[in-house]
Order: C-alpha cells, then structure tokens, then sequence
C-alpha cells in the first residue's frame, strides 16, 4: 500500500511542479521513511509523530541539507498532498513559493546548460531560495518576476552585510548567485549595484608551512591519505583539483598532472613529483581491482562532465576516466539517477590535514590549502621564476601569485632586531 501512495505522491509533486522529477524520487524516500518509523508511534498525534522522527535523523547525524530535503517532502506530504491542497503563496519559510519553486528549477537547467559544477549548483539555488525568503519576509512582499529590480539585490546584499554580517567571501558568493538569477534566468537588468553596503577584507597574507612542518606534518600520514597531500604539496592543486583528479590525467613518463577544468574553467599542466610515482602506480592497482568489481556489478559507470556522455556512451566505464581517489561506497547521482561511485568527499582530506596538523603539534591554521600556498613559496624560495609558478597555479592575474614574494621575504632574510643589539646585563 506504501508503494502505491508513493508513486501516487511523487506524481503529485510533480503535476503541480513542487519539486522536479529528479527530486521527486528523493521526497518519496523520506516520506516512505517516515511512514516506516510511524507505524511504531500510531497512538501519537502527527506533530509528534514527525518531531519524533526527526530527533532520530539527528541521533544519525546527516547531513543538514539531507535534513532540510526531508523536512520539505514531509511538509508536502502532510499539508498539501493528504489535503489535497495545492498552495497560491509561500507555504513556509523553509521552503519557497511556488513562484520560487518554479524559478529554481529554470535555474538549476540554466546551470547545467553552462556545465556549472554540482557544489555550484547547490549554492546558486541555496542563495536564490534565501533571496526569494528575503523579499518575502523581510520585505513582506508578494513575490513575482515583474516587481523584481536591482534595487532588491542591492537591499539583499546590505542586509548580509550589515544585518547578518557575513564575510566578503560570503557576499561574494551571494552576488554572483543572483547575478546569474537576474541574467539567465529573469533576463531582468541589474543597475547601481555599486551603491551596495559591501562587507570588506584587507589583504591578508597567507599562512605557509616551512620545509620541516611539512615534513613533520607527513610523518603523521600514511597510505593513500599520505599519496593525497603529497600530491596537493608537490603539485601546488587545490582540493577539489584533487579530488576530481583521473586516471588518464596523469601522464608518468613525461612527469605531468593534467588539472581539467580548473578554477575558471581552464585547464593546465603542472609537475608530478617523481618520489611518489612508483607508490602511485601501486595504488592504482589498487583502484583497477575496485573498478573491475564495480563494472561486474552494473556500478562501474563513472560521471562524466559536460555532453561526454551523450558523444561517447561507454566512455564512463572506461579505466581512464575513472577517478583517482574514488569514494569508498557507491552512492546515487542527483543528477542522473544511477548509482555510481563518485570521488571522495572533499570533507575527508581537510579532515585528515587538521588531524595530522594536530599531531604534528603545528599551531599555525594550516588548512589543505596551506600546502598549495606552502609549494608556492618553496618554489620561490628555490629560485623558481614567478611567471613560472604562476603557470603552475593557474592563476589568471600575476597580482596573486606576487603575494607569495612577500611570504618568501618573511620567511628568509629577516633582519635583525635591535633588541638583539642590547648589551645584555646581569642582575645584581
């Protein structure tokens, strides 16, 4: 009976365009699992009955976007689909309008028509949705696409700044969500943003580890923890670089890693160090077999960006597009539906750094991306040419890459201080 009433409310959700049909399967899972965990509390009223359910879903600690996913299917389910009510405004603060609704999905088809990544696409829509929250409860207005202006982000964006205040980073993001909103999606002009209360950041250096921190820091990691920050060191990658790295993207006989769509879209080349070659290709053994178990088992299909899928068909399962540091369990893609095995949660590496920085007794904030800025400096430091390294980082500006000459000075050459001139005296 719970199969039938299932399918029955994923077609609801999306007749009346509450969620997509690729969410749709999604709200069915936590309605089926509340539906589950209810039969044990039938005497209970329905409030408590889901106040219940979800002091469980805290107890498993998941994510808080999972959180979030399952408190809308149940709202829908329990306000709109048992009632039979279809909503005519905003149906919660949680959630959107139908209007909103409506607007998120052209945006998530808008992305995926620029081949945005899914971290992107997720906080696009994250920033959308609090904007469309903004107008209508801060603002108290009906939201439609006709009474939206720039006049509206401009108010958003003082509101983070001065209201919640957020960082610039945050702000950042936040503008250039709805700078795609306003542009690819409402076609609406945006005028005067230069009038926006803007949350600023003076320059700040960033924080770089000397040769035996790093060292030190190694000493603490082993296996393919250790082959991942070595690479992240030795490479001067970022995290996602990392993470998203394939198999056909190291070449080992011209000592090259290919990073494919890097920051900005761009791809580059940068060194392979050679004292981890030979463990590498170990460990690449090592994912083969995992690969090979996983083509046996109809799961060994890895994501592809962009149209590859649709110009080369079998190309996921190929060895050389499968991810270097794979995901220890399969897990089902949101955006297709199957279930693969996805790289590894970025989450894991920056766990592994604090907890080796923490070993290794370092009392600077060093993060994972210390170690890129830490292969920078050490560069310069050997006399690497800053152009070069430029290269190396692909960064598009030589501004960011001359930061690292004012770390180099700090680091080496520091005058002395003259304190260390004193005559120093004994007490009497």
């Amino acid at each position: 009976m719970d199969k039938i009433i299932l399918v029955e409310y994923q077609r609801f959700l999306i007749s009346n365009k509450f969620v997509s049909e690729k969410e749709a399967p999604f709200c069915a899972y936590w309605v089926s699992k509340f539906l589950s965990f209810s039969k044990k509390q039938e005497n209970l009223p329905f409030n408590l009955k889901t106040q219940k359910f979800f002091y469980y879903l805290n107890s498993l600690k998941i994510d808080d976007w999972k959180m979030k996913q399952a408190a809308l299917a149940i709202q829908l389910y329990a306000e709109h689909y048992i009632k039979g009510k279809i909503p005519s405004g905003r149906y919660s603060s949680s959630e959107d309008s139908s209007e909103c609704a409506y607007i998120t999905q052209k945006m998530r088809e808008a992305i995926r028509l620029k081949h945005y990544s899914y971290s992107t696409e997720r906080s696009y829509l994250d920033w959308t949705r609090r904007f469309y929250n903004y107008i209508s409860d801060v603002k108290n207005r009906n939201i439609f696409r006709e009474t939206l202006d720039s006049q509206d982000v401009t108010d958003y964006l003082t509101y983070l700044a001065i209201n919640e205040r957020v960082s610039s980073s945050t702000q950042n993001q936040a503008f250039n969500a709805l700078l795609f909103l306003f542009q690819n999606v409402l076609r609406l002009d945006i005028k005067d943003l230069n009038k926006t209360v803007r949350a600023k950041r003076g320059p700040k250096l960033p924080v770089v580890l000397s040769v035996e921190e790093v060292k030190e820091l190694f000493s603490r990691v082993e296996g393919k923890n250790l082959l991942m920050l070595q690479l992240l060191y030795g490479a001067g990658l970022r995290l996602m670089e990392v993470v998203r790295l394939r198999v056909k993207d190291i070449d080992f006989s011209s000592d090259l890693v290919f990073v494919r769509s890097g920051k900005g879209d761009k791809d580059r080349t940068t060194m392979l160090p050679k004292m981890i070659k030979d463990r590498l290709r170990l460990y690449l053994k090592e994912v083969e077999e995992l690969h090979a178990k996983d083509i046996k088992a109809s799961c060994g299909e890895v994501y592809l960006p962009g149209d590859l899928t649709r110009k080369y068909p079998h190309a996921g399962r190929e060895w050389g597009w499968q991810y270097v540091f794979p995901a220890f369990k399969l897990s089902l893609d949101p955006r297709s539906g199957k279930v693969r095995r996805h790289h590894i949660s970025p989450s894991l590496i920056q766990k592994v750094v604090k907890n080796a920085v923490r070993k290794a007794g370092i009392v600077k904030h060093a993060t994972v991306h210390t170690l890129r800025h830490s292969f920078a400096t050490h560069l310069l430091m050997n006399g690497v040419n800053i152009r070069e390294i430029q290269d190396l980082l692909g960064h598009k500006n030589i501004e960011t890459t001359m930061v690292y000459t004012h770390v180099m000075r700090d680091m080496s050459n520091v005058p002395e201080s003259p304190l260390d001139n004193f005559v120093e005296y004994s007490k009497v």
